[in-house]
């Protein structure tokens, strides 16, 4: 085993193979991209407070605070270790397995193949281009995650959920009081959806066509579906929109008790690359592929 204690900005460079990486951070930034490389350089940019312990022990990279475990991170609650901050960045094999756990601290994954998991208080993460499953867990911190093409699983309190671009087989979410706005594009494979909500908006846009069974529920929010082919049912308190769009291969379950439930239509794709190069905007013919304006809650959400 390998081990340092980083007390200021530097740079260091690993030349044993990397399988896992495991981050823990209070307040600043953590930033991991993913390469073809089998080792991994780490660069700390910015330092207050206490040392990071740095440390490889066979192929599992280790950046954290010592005081700072991973096992319930979620509840850490300790107010002294919020007077710190690192802005750090990793580039390790695409291939290795990512832990990342934020306090405060905004954290940035790109182009992972292996599983991914993330753990927020008060701190926001960013997935692009993650080919691998990913699990985020967040107190109250939002995760956004752009061109995904595995598995999804999100657990938060009031934290935010994106996903843009969205080509997992299967997404799993539930939240509290924060909205989820999903926009999918699986290419033609079926998706098991559930989306699970309190008092937080949710939003889906599906592609056209889409093959999906639908079942969306809530107990007393409103609710908008911009395809012909579902019935939306209830005037008084409980409201659904069910029904099969295509084939029915994927499932789509949606459920909140007070809040809204908005399905929105996915333009085809010839139409969505023409108006991603176009400046009409939102209020040109093809509107919807740039922004639509959810009906029930007049809210622009994709």
């Amino acid at each position: 085993m390998s081990e340092w204690s980083v007390g200021e900005p530097s740079k260091l460079t690993f030349d044993e193979p990397v399988t896992e990486l495991h981050v823990r951070v209070v307040n600043g930034t953590v930033n991991v991209v993913g390469t073809d490389e089998s080792s991994a350089r780490l660069e700390v940019s910015a330092l207050t407070g206490p040392p990071l312990v740095v440390s490889q022990r066979g192929g599992v990279l280790t950046v954290a605070y010592e005081d700072l475990p991973w096992k319930g991170f979620l509840t850490w609650l300790d107010r002294k270790t919020w007077r710190r901050s690192a802005d750090i960045s990793l580039a390790v094999p695409a291939s290795a397995r990512v832990e990342v756990g934020v306090i405060g601290a905004a954290a940035m994954v790109s182009g992972m193949d292996g599983h991914t998991d993330v753990k927020g208080v008060h701190g926001d993460a960013t997935l692009v281009g993650v080919t691998g499953p990913v699990r985020a867990d967040t107190v109250s911190g939002s995760v956004e995650v752009q061109a995904l093409s595995g598995d999804l699983r999100f657990h938060s309190v009031s934290g935010d959920l994106t996903v843009v671009e969205g080509a997992g087989a299967s997404v799993r979410a539930d939240s509290v009081s924060g909205s989820m706005i999903v926009d999918l594009d699986p290419a033609g494979r079926a998706t098991d959806v559930s989306l699970t909500n309190v008092s937080g908006e949710i939003a889906i846009r599906l592609p056209h066509p889409a093959d999906t069974e639908v079942e969306a529920n809530t107990a007393s929010g409103s609710v908008s579906s911009a395809f012909e082919d579902l019935r939306v049912s209830g005037q008084w308190g409980a409201k659904r929109i069910t029904g099969r769009l295509g084939t029915g291969h994927g499932k789509l379950k949606a459920t909140t008790v007070s809040g809204s439930i908005a399905l929105l239509r996915r333009p085809p794709a010839e139409d969505a690359a023409w108006d991603a190069g176009s400046a009409a905007g939102p209020t040109g013919p093809e509107g919807p592929a740039d922004g639509t304006t959810d009906g029930t809650t007049g809210k622009k959400v994709l």
